[in-house]
């Protein structure tokens, strides 16, 4: 009778989780809760499962915190008032209560009116402690300034456009001309003053590169898109940024034309040929010497 059975578990196992609740052919579980939600649009309320899933609240307390939390606020949730909405009664009302402010869901403060009367203030909190952790953490954003409705929004800043080495006023004017004859191409691209004003030294930038005018408005009206064009200074501004020729190449200034220096003379001494505008002697009869000197230029 003492002796030890080997075959006998050593001590109770618990069985395997699938066995414990098998799943159905759909992946369902047979035992348990399955959801069959559907997303609420409105009239809903958000509630956090520290709070539907706390583990010292009673059942009472965090339904009765649910309900709060889905009031509108100015909603009277007193003892007496929620004894009368619910089928509990105050003392297992006042109690649940105390639960929530005890863990921070209510806080609840006595003041006075102005005319005396003492009232009880209640404040439902759905995170407790966030009001003196996550908001003194987290970072200030800049305010940013409202217009009034009848304030046009800010103007969007236009890309920058190639400036020319010489901006001479004739070279701008041309500039403008060009844009403003934009708009018979393509009526898409009528422009502002301010716009024009802002592209001109761009265009100017062509054309000082040796660009002329009828090549310069193919390339900023060329392939447009057909659907309309919500910014047509923006995209010139970036047509003449990105399509910008490389400058022309170097040429040297043409030298004077022969016929432009100064006729031969024959000099009135000694009949030797120099250069000069009139007539006369040469330097060296002028100066009194006979040797050889390069031509008067």
């Amino acid at each position: 009778m003492d002796t030890e059975n080997p075959s006998a578990p050593l001590r109770v196992q618990s069985r395997i989780a699938r066995k414990n609740h098998p799943a159905g052919p759909d992946g369902r579980p047979f035992a348990g809760v399955t959801h069959d939600h559907v997303r609420h649009t409105e009239n809903f309320t958000v509630i956090g499962n520290d709070l539907a899933q706390h583990r010292e609240l009673s059942l009472l307390a965090i339904g009765l915190a649910c309900y709060i939390q889905s009031v509108r606020p100015g909603t009277a949730v007193d003892i007496k008032t929620l004894a009368a909405r619910f089928p509990e009664g105050p003392t297992r009302i006042a109690a649940a209560l105390n639960e929530l402010e005890a863990h921070g869901y209510l806080i609840r403060s006595r003041e006075r009116t102005a005319t005396g009367r003492i009232v009880t203030r209640t404040v439902s909190c759905n995170r407790p402690g966030h009001r003196t952790t996550d908001r003194e953490k987290a970072p200030r954003r800049p305010s940013r300034r409202r217009t009034a409705p009848d304030e046009p929004a800010p103007r969007k800043r236009l890309p920058a456009v190639p400036q020319p080495s010489c901006p001479a006023p004739a070279l701008l004017q041309a500039a403008v001309d060009v844009l403003t004859g934009l708009r018979r191409r393509d009526p898409r691209l009528l422009l502002s003053a301010t716009d024009a004003e802002h592209l001109a030294p761009g265009v100017a930038a062509w054309l000082e590169r040796e660009v002329g005018p009828t090549a310069v408005r193919h390339a900023l009206t060329a392939n447009l898109p057909d659907e309309p064009l919500i910014r047509p200074a923006a995209l010139l501004a970036h047509r003449l940024a990105a399509q910008l020729p490389p400058p022309p190449p170097f040429r040297p200034a043409p030298s004077p034309a022969p016929e432009s220096r100064h006729p031969l003379q024959t000099c009135d001494g000694c009949d030797r040929a120099f250069r000069s505008a009139h007539p006369g002697r040469c330097r060296d009869c002028r100066t009194g010497h006979r040797h050889p000197h390069p031509e008067d230029a």
